[in-house]
């Protein structure tokens, strides 16, 4: 039998006596750290056979579900979003721990020519020359706008700006409804019929943090805080980095 990674056995000798092997974890999670959270889940089951699902929340159905108080065992979202999540009592006090950052990158159609942007100089250029320009209103999307005014090319291409929302921005690409997105690199990577161009270049990168915390009604608390130990450990680098996430510390 092969060993287990330190952190689930570690995670695992606590839950040993007070919970079965097989309980179920549900975790929440927003489209920013859907594609992380779906490898890390896969890696931990595979290798403490803990049975994890993946509740996708997108957009507004993520504080619905915590409204409603859908039942469900660990949150993932923004870093920033956790300190309203523990005011409201939504999550335990104390348990939140960062796993992953992302990056923001560039997504263009299937089959087009990618541009050079692998240098500051050659983004201004792509930016420029773009017909149209897509991203969203947050998160990622406010990275992508600083990095425009950082280039002093705002004003210039302000006009053919798409603010776009709810659906991946490398969709809209895929579709030929835009020219060039930015989004979340890890967000870009899976859409059949984009292309991923590459990462913001140079100093204009910047990075959107993720953590995971206890939901408040979680019924396998014990089983959770076994899966939130593993996220945030060195083991899970790996499986982060497999689909454009990565450690928070790089």
């Amino acid at each position: 039998m092969k060993a287990l990674p330190w952190a689930i056995a570690g995670a695992l000798s606590v839950m040993s006596g007070s919970m079965p092997q097989a309980a179920e974890v549900t975790i929440f999670t927003s489209m920013g750290s859907l594609s992380g959270v779906t490898d890390l889940a896969a890696a931990y089951e595979k290798a403490s056979g803990q049975k994890v699902v993946v509740a996708a929340r997108i957009g507004p159905a993520l504080p619905k579900a915590l409204e409603n108080n859908e039942p469900g065992d660990v949150i993932a979202n923004f870093t920033p979003a956790f300190d309203a999540l523990i005011r409201e009592g939504k999550v335990v006090t104390g348990t939140p721990v960062q796993f992953a950052r992302a990056g923001v990158g560039v997504a263009v159609k299937k089959g087009t020519p990618r541009p050079d942007i692998g240098t500051v100089e050659g983004f201004k250029q792509a930016m420029l020359k773009a017909k149209s320009i897509g991203y969203s209103k947050s998160g990622s999307g406010l990275i992508a706008a600083k990095a425009l005014e950082k280039l002093g090319i705002l004003d210039q291409v302000k006009d053919k700006v798409q603010y776009l929302e709810r659906i991946p921005v490398a969709e809209f690409v895929a579709k030929g409804e835009v020219e060039i997105g930015m989004q979340q690199s890890n967000a870009i990577i899976p859409v059949a019929g984009a292309d991923y161009a590459g990462p913001l270049p140079g100093d204009l990168q910047e990075y959107l943090y993720f953590s995971v915390g206890l939901l408040a009604i979680s019924k396998r608390p014990e089983a959770a805080r076994a899966f939130m130990t593993f996220m945030a450990s060195p083991d899970a680098a790996s499986h982060l980095r497999k689909s454009g996430m990565e450690p928070p510390g790089g």
